[in-house]
């Protein structure tokens, strides 16, 4: 296999803001991004929701751009911007074309050293919050199936079990100096890296970073969050309630190894192999095969995850098959793999489908639709997880080299009962128009 060069330059500058830089001159468009190392579990206990909350305050104006002016700065330079909360990290990010960098850099710089934290902004974006949990789970079929239903049912540690969207007790609970100390503590250039790719020279890059960046001070940062586990020893269980939808749904998660487990690897391939779309051993056997379920989609997030991390498959079932019944046949799936492996000829195209994602990932946006999204993405979590943004050229190397053996081995440890958490998610829709 041809392996990867993406050009990939980095420095720290003297206040801890690491600087990561991927030149590409192929079309004349730069992408820019902010990551924090601050999510939903990250967050401390009693500040529910304040990840999340923070990525729509970073919009509210800065010392030197007014509410709304950063977004109106980049839409008239004819870019296109916008942010997410993950479960470890908080991005901002930028993608403009390239003699627009310095004002992209100016106007993240300026929210970095001095955003506007007043109680108008508190106010209005806490309830801008409040309404999107509403709209977007609490009255939306299967709303939050099964990001948020699972991990309460599947961690006994607060940091992953908790509710990522917040509690609104927590939010409303919030004074402005609390969200102040927040931003102080987590919006700081020492826990955070700068993100540069696409059309521009490196040299011009980390010398605008450092003119831009460096003169913001850093804060001392506390403990990262422990999120590890205590172990499992048991399967655990869980039921909702889905009050729109019609059919009933079941989410299956699976704790997998952590990026700097050995077994990742595999791990990573088990899953392609079970979760591959319309070739994955679940959707073949349990829609197009025994057709008990209508669909299935799943899997893990191995890349963006620098914690404990459940590989999860989803299932929406036809009523006349229980719960029970569909379980059972997801279990002869996982018992098949288990007992009699993967052959190399099923292996190989999984290979091929893993390696092919990842450099439509690159090339792509992964849902921002913006230009080298995925690259620049990659880029942050090697850096902020890892410590080292040169493993976007090596990571694949890990993946090609796993055997069958290694995925059958995988199955057999991570694959249990004792390992694992399902969630029920059953529809009432029928019984109240009843």
């Amino acid at each position: 296999m041809k392996n990867l060069h993406i050009p990939v330059e980095h420095a720290t500058l003297a206040n801890g803001l690491r600087v990561v830089i991927s030149p590409d001159r192929s079309a004349p468009v730069v992408t820019v991004g902010v990551y924090y190392q601050i999510g939903f579990r990250l967050e401390p206990r009693g500040r529910s929701g304040f990840a999340h909350l923070f990525e729509h305050m970073m919009f509210q104006g800065s010392e030197n751009a007014g509410k709304m002016e950063h977004i109106r700065l980049i839409n008239s330079s004819g870019g296109m911007l916008n942010g997410t909360t993950n479960y470890d990290i908080t991005n901002y990010f930028e993608s403009v074309p390239s003699n627009a960098l310095e004002r992209v850099l100016w106007l993240e710089a300026d929210r970095m050293r001095a955003l506007k934290v007043d109680d108008e902004n508190l106010r209005n974006q806490r309830d801008v919050v409040k309404e999107e949990v509403r709209v977007n789970v609490m009255n939306q079929p299967y709303g939050g199936f099964p990001w948020l239903d699972l991990p309460p049912v599947a961690f006994r540690n607060w940091p992953n079990a908790h509710n990522f969207y917040g509690d609104f007790a927590d939010l409303d609970a919030a004074t402005l100096a609390d969200v102040q100390t927040f931003f102080h503590t987590y919006y700081s250039p020492n826990n955070a890296v700068l993100l540069m790719v696409g059309d521009l020279d490196p040299t011009e890059g980390f010398a605008l970073a450092k003119r831009h960046f460096e003169n913001i001070p850093a804060h001392p940062l506390p403990p990262l969050a422990d999120v590890s586990e205590p172990p499992q020893t048991e399967e655990r269980r869980g039921e909702v309630i889905e009050k729109f939808g019609p059919l009933p749904a079941i989410a299956i998660g699976y704790t997998v190894p952590d990026r700097h487990n050995p077994d990742w690897y595999a791990a990573s391939i088990l899953d392609h192999a079970l979760h591959g779309g319309r070739v994955g051993r679940i959707y073949r056997r349990l829609v197009l095969e025994k057709q008990i379920a209508v669909e299935t989609d799943g899997g893990a997030d191995f890349v963006e995850t620098n914690g404990p991390t459940q590989m999860v498959t989803r299932i929406f079932h036809k009523p006349e098959f229980t719960s029970d019944e569909t379980i059972a046949a997801y279990d002869e799936i996982i018992r098949e793999i288990q007992e009699q492996g993967i052959s190399e000829d099923e292996l190989a195209p999984v290979k091929v489908k893993l390696r092919a994602d990842y450099y439509s990932n690159l090339e792509g946006g992964m849902g921002a639709h913006m230009p080298r999204f995925g690259l620049m993405h990659y880029l942050a979590c090697f850096t902020l997880f890892d410590g080292d943004p040169g493993r976007i050229n090596t990571v694949l190397d890990g993946f090609q080299a796993v055997t069958p053996a290694q995925v059958q081995a995988a199955a057999r440890k991570y694959l249990v009962a004792a390992n694992r958490a399902i969630l029920v998610r059953r529809p009432v829709a029928k019984e109240v128009a009843a």
